[in-house]
């Protein structure tokens, strides 16, 4: 394990790295926003046929 090449991997990756625009930053937002909400919508349906099913929840 070479510390000093993964130091310099490290410092390499944030030199390239930049501040993305505003509407690259609105479109991901909006993305994972979407992500999140299909996910908990997905666990409410689960809870609720659960619930309906005999020795549910």
């Amino acid at each position: 394990m070479d510390v000093k090449y993964d130091l310099n991997s490290y410092v390499r990756v944030l030199k390239l790295a930049s501040t993305p625009s505003w509407q690259e930053f609105s479109q991901i937002s909006k993305i994972a926003g979407a992500g999140i909400f299909l996910v908990g919508l997905l666990g409410f349906i689960i809870f609720a046929v659960m619930s309906f099913l005999p020795g549910g929840v």
